[in-house]
């Protein structure tokens, strides 16, 4: 977060979490090719990429385009639902892997073999919108022990959950994970093409 990052969104997701903010990437889109988009990447003169859906691991060229981008030197994460297999992403790319959460009404689609594929350089995430979730998230982050794995981010739904009562939580018990927000939805109110 912070940094200045080119978001690369590919269309379509097998999953329809009940506070999806970006439904719109579910269908339509314009197909381009890998080494175009590789191109256009590449104007931007920044060297953070982050690759994002929808699912963007439903799209059979993901895994070709998070390679080139990291050929080309870019500092290149993927974020990804959880429900598709992550194991054969380059290990150059950061996995940001979203676990459901019961709010989200796909909670039975995440793939917990996932994590073994985890390493310190990855991110799991957990975007929380209500007390519910907030306690089945910090069940899984000590069930798995996912804070000696890699780095833990916890997120509120916007307009769901308050972003303080959620710090305040993570604070109370004293939980080893990262409070998140949207930087973007802050600066720009989620403005398209920002």
């Amino acid at each position: 977060m912070g940094w200045p990052t080119v978001f690369v969104r590919l269309t379509g997701c097998p999953l329809r979490c009940g506070y999806c903010d970006t439904a719109y990437a579910f269908q339509g889109g314009e197909r381009i090719d890998v080494e175009t988009i590789v191109r256009k990447v590449g104007g931007y003169g920044v060297r953070h990429v982050t690759v994002t859906g929808g699912e963007p691991l439903a799209q059979p060229a993901c895994l070709t385009l998070l390679k080139r981008l990291a050929d080309e030197g870019h500092e290149v994460s993927l974020e990804t639902s959880g429900a598709l297999d992550v194991s054969a992403v380059d290990p150059r790319v950061i996995r940001v892997m979203d676990l459901k959460t019961p709010a989200s009404g796909e909670m039975g689609r995440n793939l917990y073999r996932n994590i073994d594929c985890l390493t310190c350089r990855d991110q799991v995430k957990f975007v929380i919108a209500d007390a519910g979730d907030y306690r089945w998230s910090r069940e899984i982050v000590g069930r798995y022990r996912l804070a000696d794995r890699c780095e833990v981010l916890f997120s509120p739904v916007a307009g769901r959950l308050p972003p303080r009562e959620l710090a305040e939580w993570i604070l109370r018990d004293r939980l080893p994970v990262r409070f998140q927000m949207q930087l973007h939805k802050l600066l720009w109110d989620d403005e398209p093409g920002r």
